[in-house]
């Protein structure tokens, strides 16, 4: 209490406690103190459980702390002060009726990493957030903009308008690239539909792609791409996308059914416009997340 040097907190505890009212909200009077929050991280606990309240790795405590103080210093950690950036995550949830949906696992988590990491680094920052769980969501302090869209045509009005006023827009979001031609406006039944279902689907925009032919002079655009191939695959695929979008970087991580979404891990690729690798990076969300940035800070030099 007495003291006038930066802090920096590392919540480490069960998930139960994490998640309980009074954890949050302490967490919300802390971080508008100015105290800075590395973690909690999601993985297996000391009780033998897993979930959200990992104490996070002491390297990146370390390297959370270090960037205060070079933050404080002018140094490298502030090297996105002046910039308005707008960051999409979490996954959209297309209707099917008043009950269902059609959505992905998506997380949230590494477009939150990366809303709070650039803000950390000086950014004005815009989180665009579809759907993404409480306890991922309380990790984004008071210098993040929060916009909370649904539907892969609301994430589209929202990133765009954001967008107008934007110097870098990444699009870390998983959108849905098909929606529903119809919205049933009563649940489907099982009576009336019988033992087949057959729905009718329809083309969503692609946003990021409509993002890079509007861009604004100098605006960065941002992509990511998740894929289940791997290896050279992968990179062909990923060279491919960001061609077609014509974004200026195409972040792509390989996913399957035990890794990618829904993991406190990350691997990904950076792919530059001449189709290069631009930059590799594995470990938290967070780690990952400040490699993006700093292939960003690069790429706009």
């Amino acid at each position: 209490l007495a003291t006038t040097a930066p802090v920096v907190v590392a919540p480490a505890m069960h998930t139960e406690m994490w998640r309980h009212p009074a954890t949050q909200q302490n967490m919300r009077v802390l971080r508008a103190r100015g105290v800075h929050v590395v973690g909690p991280a999601d993985g297996p606990l000391t009780g033998g459980d897993s979930g959200p309240g990992r104490m996070s790795e002491p390297d990146e405590i370390a390297n959370a702390a270090l960037a205060v103080v070079s933050g404080a210093e002018g140094g490298r950690a502030r090297d996105l002060a002046g910039l308005r950036v707008v960051v999409s995550a979490g996954g959209t949830r297309e209707p099917l009726d008043p009950v269902r949906f059609l959505g992905n696992r998506s997380s949230g988590r590494q477009g939150v990493a990366l809303a709070v990491a650039a803000a950390d680094r000086g950014a004005e920052v815009t989180l665009v957030a579809a759907h993404i769980d409480g306890e991922v969501l309380g990790g984004v302090g008071d210098g993040v903009k929060v916009v909370s869209v649904g539907t892969a045509l609301e994430m589209q009005d929202a990133v765009t308008e954001a967008a107008s006023a934007a110097d870098v827009v990444v699009m870390a979001a998983a959108v849905a690239d098909y929606r529903p031609a119809e919205v049933a406006k009563a649940k489907l039944t099982k009576e009336a539909q019988g033992d087949r279902l057959t729905l009718e689907l329809v083309e969503n925009p692609d946003i990021v792609a409509g993002l890079a032919a509007g861009r604004l002079s100098g605006q960065t655009v941002v992509a990511f791409a998740a894929e289940t191939s791997s290896g050279d695959e992968l990179l062909e695929r990923a060279r491919r996308k960001r061609e077609r979008k014509d974004v200026d970087l195409l972040v792509v991580n390989e996913v399957g059914w035990a890794r990618g979404f829904e993991s406190a891990d990350n691997e990904v690729v950076v792919i530059d416009r001449s189709g290069e690798v631009a930059a590799e990076a594995s470990g938290s969300k967070r780690e990952v997340a400040e490699a993006v940035w700093d292939a960003v800070v690069a790429t706009r030099r």
